[in-house]
């Protein structure tokens, strides 16, 4: 795991711009720094490394191609690049490898084979840049799931890139203003999805996709380089519904075992200490089982707890890592600690980022930082075994409620409005002794409320909007902003599936989970200088999801069937079946009580007004009735909040 910036086009080169934009990123890779730049410094391009494969100097970068032809550098980890090196010696019998990195061994496929096969041959999570001193070209491409992150763009006649913005932001030619379109964006979703950014002509590199950017001179040529998709989610999962696994239960089960082995083994292979976060739920303790399976040590695991009742997982993950006898680390943090991370979010993630659940992340990154280097996690298996809560209320919720008469829904609706959220709450906890198991509901209130929303709805597409909104109308709060389109409001350009629930685990890996988890995962992570890896979004894994029918994700209101049938081969089911809680923190009662301060100082009216970028009233208004105790605004709010803590460092 690395860090990575360049520009091209610099008016005046001075290679301590390099340097400073490659400062910036130094959590990204602590161990080494190296630069290059063209004799006329027109193209140059650094590198900050967290050494992980190949401890020695010969991993260091930017690293040259043996024939001189490229300069690449690099982040990320390619997991089969023993097999690739296999490959190519079996092709060229004299290609001398100068040390075991994953860096030569990518570098070597690209002499050799070119971008698009290599592109192709390649298993693993990526960011990269290769500049062509033959054909004066510049190219950056990345992983197809969107893992790594890689953001680019022009200011003025310069273009530059990152792996985070605050790279981009260092160079003396960074000028770009902030784009209210895509701050209409966060308010939606709590995240920018990409190809957008903060910034108005800087855009994140969507996963999936290369750019070849000519530079010979002609910078209107080099604008008019556009990415290219060499991997398309859409076409995998298209194709999948097309070619069904038309094997027995028993022989999916077995096959999804063997492939999550394989890439769990591949994921393992590391020079330094490697370990793996365990929140107790089914997706990581399906990680860490698989990985003990195959360790002759304990693996060392990670899990973080809250004193606050309801959102502490840590006793369940301490009971599966007991059962599966790894060398289990647990902390207690109490709403002090995560406080204290809030300064550091708008730095930590360069723009502004809604997802709350931030916090804990960043705090079991800090803690598994202490003892290992890398840390394997389970994300993934929601969108691609169809774990949401969402996708069991396609089934339970949308189908009976279109059926409904107009009048009905309209009753149904106010009924779920007549009390406030935390009424609900307060109403499930009351009755939870005497309710059934599956009734015990995470954050009913909130159910109930996204509920009374779709009851006036007319498709799956708008349902699946309104469950994966929080500003409804985001484009009336921001002053003079215009909601752009995106995969999600384009419902043409979602795959064919055979089913909603389908089509929504499609849009979720391609919206939810690449910018909103993944980037979660990575800047948290990095911040401390740990490098994640996600065995679940292997592509061969992604690729058998998809071909996998429905009944074998969702089952009996139940979802990940598949998944569960798997991990219940090393953990007993009573140790995993619980209802679904989310990796999260009370955010509701600390904006009410220990954050009110802070977040008051944020949303007051004259500095809304100020500022203007938000019109005070809505913000003022939502605040208000959150303070009350009616309503529960917590991610409306925290989005504002996230916009207006980094618009303070800017």
């Amino acid at each position: 795991m690395c860090g990575i910036a360049g520009f091209v086009y610099g008016e005046s080169f001075s290679r301590t711009t390099i340097q400073s934009m490659c400062d910036q990123i130094s959590h990204r890779g602590p161990d080494s720094e190296g630069y290059w730049h063209t004799d006329d410094g027109v193209v140059a391009v650094g590198h900050r490394r967290l050494s992980i494969l190949d401890l020695s100097a010969a991993g260091h970068q930017p690293m040259h191609s043996d024939c001189g032809r490229y300069v690449l550098v690099f982040n990320g980890e390619i997991y089969n690049h023993l097999a690739l090196r296999s490959l190519l010696a079996g092709q060229n019998a004299e290609l001398n490898w100068r040390g075991q990195s994953d860096t030569e061994t990518l570098l070597a496929c690209l002499t050799a084979w070119g971008l698009e096969a290599t592109l192709q041959a390649i298993r693993g999570m990526f960011a990269f840049a290769l500049w062509d001193k033959q054909e004066h070209e510049l190219t950056l491409a990345r992983d197809r799931v969107g893992e790594k992150p890689l953001y680019w763009g022009w200011c003025g006649d310069v273009l530059l890139f990152g792996s985070e913005l605050k790279a981009l932001k260092a160079h003396p030619s960074f000028n770009a203003e902030v784009d209210r379109d895509a701050l209409t964006l966060l308010l939606r979703h709590c995240y920018i999805p990409a190809p957008y950014s903060i910034y108005q002509g800087i855009q994140k590199l969507k996963p999936g996709h290369y750019v070849r950017i000519p530079v010979r001179g002609d910078v209107a040529e080099s604008k008019a380089a556009a990415p290219v998709a060499y991997w398309s989610l859409n076409h995998v999962v298209e194709n999948g519904q097309t070619n069904r696994f038309l094997g027995t239960p028993s022989e999916a089960v077995d096959l999804l075992e063997n492939c999550l082995s394989s890439s769990v083994s591949e994921q393992m292979l590391s020079d330094v200490p490697l370990g793996a976060f365990l929140s107790g739920g089914v997706d990581s303790s399906a990680i860490v089982a698989l990985m003990q399976a195959q360790s002759t040590r304990r693996v060392k695991t990670f899990t973080i707890g809250f004193e606050e009742g309801g959102y502490n997982e840590a006793e369940h993950a301490k009971q599966i890592a007991r059962h599966l006898g790894t060398d289990h680390t647990e902390l207690y943090v109490n709403a002090r600690d995560a406080h204290g991370v809030i300064p550091r979010l708008p730095s930590m993630f360069c723009e502004p980022f809604g997802d709350s659940s931030q916090i804990p992340t960043f705090l079991v990154s800090q803690m598994a930082k202490q003892h290992v280097t890398v840390a394997l996690s389970g994300d993934g298996g929601d969108e691609l075994f169809g774990g949401y809560n969402r996708y069991m209320a396609a089934q339970k919720v949308w189908g009976p409620v279109q059926r409904l008469p107009k009048f009905v829904r309209q009753f149904g609706a106010a009924s779920l409005r007549a009390l406030s959220p935390a009424q609900w709450d307060r109403l499930f906890q009351t009755l939870s002794p005497v309710l059934p198991k599956r009734a015990r509901l995470s954050i009913p209130g909130e159910k109930a409320r996204k509920l009374a929303d779709v009851l006036s709805l007319t498709d799956g597409h708008a349902f699946y909007r309104q469950l994966t909104s929080h500003w409804n109308d985001p484009a009336s709060v921001v002053v003079n902003g215009s909601e752009p389109e995106t995969l999600i409001s384009n419902s043409s350009a979602w795959p064919k599936t055979d089913s909603l629930e389908h089509a929504m685990m499609a849009m979720d890996a391609q919206t939810y989970m690449a910018d909103d988890i993944l980037v979660k995962v990575d800047r948290a992570a990095m911040a401390t200088s740990l490098e994640t890896r996600v065995p679940m979004l292997n592509h061969q894994i992604v690729e058998l999801a998809w071909q996998m029918p429905l009944e074998y994700k969702i089952r009996d209101g139940q979802g990940k069937w598949l998944l569960r049938q798997v991990l219940y081969k090393y953990v007993p089911r009573e140790l995993i079946e619980r209802p679904k809680a989310g990796f999260g923190i009370p955010l509701d009662s600390w904006l009410r009580g220990p954050l009110r301060e802070w977040a008051e100082s944020l949303l007051s009216e004259q500095r809304l007004r100020r500022e203007g970028f938000f019109h005070p009233e809505p913000v003022r208004t939502m605040w208000v009735q959150h303070l009350s105790g009616k309503m529960n605004w917590q991610y409306h709010l925290w989005n504002v909040l996230m916009f207006q803590a980094w618009l303070t460092e800017q």
